[in-house]
């Protein structure tokens, strides 16, 4: 840690109620490094999760994005059934701007001082080839190009995740595994929303898409003229007839401005912090839609990365993925005996693995 201001320092500590063991603020003047590495927990084993690389306005904001997304990759982690604790990093800056292999290898440096207790990955503005990389100056980085041993872009298995996640939902609600006959929204068409697409129409949905991009649209139409487009989220989320909405691409997804005229019954989809703030998994249940927890469903990513440890094999990470399908039936379960929303039922059975990982 160098050059680490009272004012970070402050904000750190005073807004971390989620009982973080480590965070390290890592500068290296000579690349232009300034990044912030979370450790959130490591109970049931080294923390894992992505690299950020984002242009904060502050330092402030830097530690708070990476505080809040390495717990919620502990409890990602946990009910994804992985030995996995919860961590984040981010490096500040614009990475059209300011990334290079110099600050990567820098990086990667610092992840490997940590010992293992951290392991990195690809997240907003890091891909493949920044992991190849980083992972030149660390063992400990994942979600590398399938030639220097790993297993290449994850999205597939994300994809495939989510839909598992879609098959318990319809279960739950309908009584049949499947989507066949059944309306389905997806916002987003771009890395996992085309997957999750292929997928539905397999299964014989009906689709409908929407994504700010024109060449995710027209690639999704092209091969499936079957499906329809609609101008944006706001005319997706008021279909008529939707039986389900795929939020695929921003977090916030839902807010007190969307909640209320969803038309959908299920809500489950690809894109992360769906829930806009605390409170809102309350509304959607009081109007009667079913919402499959986002850190749940989307864990065939974490899955596959953290299979990059042991050996990447496609097979054995699919395998795992589908049991999301019983976890998501399990949160629903869950909710119903206790009373509560599912996204509060799946913190339970998360706390409650960790506590018993750190033996109370």
């Amino acid at each position: 840690m160098t050059d680490v201001t009272d004012g970070v320092l402050h904000t750190l500590f005073r807004s971390d109620q989620g009982g973080h063991e480590q965070v390290v603020l890592c500068q290296d003047r000579a690349s232009g490094l300034r990044a912030v590495i979370a450790i959130h927990s490591t109970a049931l084993g080294p923390a894992l999760g992505g690299t950020r690389f984002y242009p904060y306005a502050t330092e402030e904001e830097a530690v708070a994005d990476a505080l809040n997304l390495s717990r919620g990759m502990s409890y990602k982690n946990a009910m994804a059934g992985l030995d996995h604790g919860g961590g984040k990093a981010v490096i500040i800056g614009d990475p059209e701007m300011i990334k290079t292999e110099e600050l990567l290898l820098a990086y990667g440096r610092f992840v490997d001082s940590l010992g293992g207790r951290y392991v990195t990955a690809c997240d907003v503005g890091t891909y493949v080839a920044d992991m190849d990389v980083v992972a030149r100056g660390t063992r400990w980085a994942t979600g590398r190009s399938p030639e220097n041993g790993g297993a290449g872009d994850s999205s597939v298995l994300t994809a495939y995740g989510v839909f598992q996640g879609m098959r318990a939902s319809a279960q739950h609600l309908w009584g049949d595994p499947t989507l066949r006959g059944r309306k389905v929204g997806v916002a987003g068409v771009g890395k996992v929303g085309h997957h999750l697409v292929d997928h539905l129409r397999q299964d014989g949905a009906e689709v409908v898409i929407t994504d700010v991009r024109e060449e995710s649209v027209r690639r999704i139409l092209d091969r499936h003229p079957q499906v329809t487009a609609v101008a944006d989220t706001d005319a997706l989320i008021r279909t008529e007839g939707l039986d389900v909405y795929a939020p695929c691409a921003l977090g916030g997804a839902l807010s007190d401005a969307s909640v209320p005229v969803l038309t959908a019954k299920v809500v489950c989809g690809a894109a992360n912090n769906q829930l806009a703030h605390p409170g809102v998994e309350k509304d959607i249940a009081d109007r009667g839609i079913l919402y499959a927890p986002d850190y749940v469903v989307n864990a065939g990513g974490v899955i596959q990365v953290a299979d990059e440890l042991h050996g990447f094999d496609f097979d054995r990470c699919k395998a795992k993925a589908s049991k999301i399908f019983d976890t998501t039936l399990a949160i629903f379960a869950r909710a119903k005996e206790d009373g509560i929303p599912p996204a509060a039922a799946a913190d339970r059975i998360a706390e409650q693995r960790m506590a018993e990982a750190r033996g109370h």
